[in-house]
């Protein structure tokens, strides 16, 4: 058994806890330690569960800063089991955002390229900071794999057609919503349903969720090329959107604003351009085509790129800035990236001759993300490590999502 003194206790407390501040000591016979009330006389076992589960959070925190730190040294990621680690790996302002959060997060659209990560994640992040909450994934689920995975995962999963406004107003109630819904691939021919999913249904989630925050994917796709030499668009930034995917995000833009401002409800806009892991993105496309033999399109000369386990991170903390009208943010990597270099390392890695077709314009469509770090921090991965992560992936065989992202495309045909 162990005995505790108040004073010894308080004291000891406000030496660990930080950040979490503990309230001043009160007169009389109450006071308050974190969220209890104690009794004169018979403090000490709850003043030591206290420091029992402050002690355990910063054991989890060391050992989050220990895996994250033995993430930079890697040259290698050995299996899809140990790159899902990776990716749903939280950063520790998601940890503290979440922390900081009341009530359960509905992730729509989780059976995308990015939710399943971010819903592991974000429960992963929860747990850390000793949070608990429910975390649900809601899609249509043409792959019953993924929802067993999620559920093993200790994500609650629920089948639905966002469309459907039966389904809609089926979904679980929650305070934080991640919308993740939308069309890309596919875009060409079938415009029309293009539009209900990027622009229609924002509408439906905006009544559905209307007492919820918010934090809703967008793309950079919205400010369409911008010169090179000015570094990526910002926040603030004129929006030209070309084509038919990029027109459609921004009316779904616009409409989560007019419900934002018509019924206070609060929400980030996430603009983000390019999401990368070892299976999919931009470096995975010009890595494929220099291990195959095939000419570098540079039609699309620059790109960013940021690591996806960094982007859903950011997205989550995101969720702690949503305000009225939304907050928006850029979400992209820090270094601006020429394509001819990029499939040149590629071939360095792998002693292979490059080939390319075209050249590079004077603009491209990029994002300036300094507000982002401003306020959540670099991103951990940067393009050295994807790029070496991504070779030994390739060389090795990897398995990929085979969607090429047509990053090369300059008038936004998907």
């Amino acid at each position: 058994m162990v005995i505790v003194r108040k004073g010894m206790a308080a004291e000891f407390l406000r030496e660990i806890v930080n950040p979490f501040e503990l309230p001043p000591e009160e007169s009389g016979p109450q006071r308050k330690v974190g969220n209890r009330e104690d009794k004169a006389g018979g403090a000490s076992s709850t003043i030591a569960a206290d420091i029992f589960i402050v002690i355990a959070r910063r054991l989890m925190r060391m050992k989050q800063q220990q895996r994250t730190a033995r993430s930079r040294q890697r040259t290698s990621v050995r299996d899809i089991e140990e790159l899902d680690e990776l990716l749903s790996e939280p950063t520790e302002a998601a940890s503290d955002t979440l922390g900081a959060l009341d009530g359960d997060i509905v992730i729509l659209g989780v059976g995308g390229k990015m939710g399943p990560t971010l819903a592991r994640m974000a429960k992963r992040a929860s747990e850390i900071a000793g949070v608990s909450r429910r975390v649900i994934g809601v899609s249509r689920f043409s792959s019953p794999r993924l929802e067993s995975q999620l559920q093993a995962q200790g994500v609650e999963t629920v089948r639905g057609d966002l469309l459907d406004p039966k389904s809609l107003s089926a979904l679980p109630d929650a305070a934080n919503i991640v919308f993740m819904a939308g069309m890309k691939f596919g875009t060409t021919g079938q415009e029309s349903q293009t539009w209900a999913m990027n622009s229609f249904l924002p509408g439906l989630v905006s009544e559905r969720y209307r007492q919820s925050r918010i934090a809703a994917f967008s793309t950079g796709n919205v400010y369409g090329l911008s010169p090179v030499s000015l570094g990526g668009s910002r926040e603030q930034d004129a929006l030209n959107p070309a084509g038919e995917y990029a027109m459609s995000c921004l009316g779904r833009e616009r409409i989560f604003e007019h419900f934002s401002r018509r019924n206070e409800t609060r929400m980030s806009i996430l603009r983000l351009n390019y999401a990368t892991e070892l299976r999919y993105g931009v470096l995975v496309d010009i890595a494929q085509r220099v291990y195959a033999g095939q000419p570098v399109p540079l039609s699309m000369g620059y790109l960013n790129a940021i690591w996806q386990g960094d982007a859903s991170g950011m997205s989550l903390e995101a969720l702690g800035s949503a305000s009225v009208p939304p907050f928006v943010i850029n979400i992209a990597g820090p270094e601006l990236l020429s394509v001819r270099r990029v499939a040149e390392q590629f071939g360095e890695c792998w002693h292979k001759p490059v080939r390319f077709e075209g050249q590079e314009s004077a603009d491209a469509l990029l994002s300036n993300a300094k507000k982002s770090y401003e306020l959540f921090g670099r991103p951990r991965v940067d393009a050295e490590q994807m790029i070496t992560w991504i070779a030994d992936w390739v060389s090795r065989g990897g398995a990929t999502l085979a969607r090429p992202t047509h990053f090369e495309d300059r008038a936004g045909r998907f």
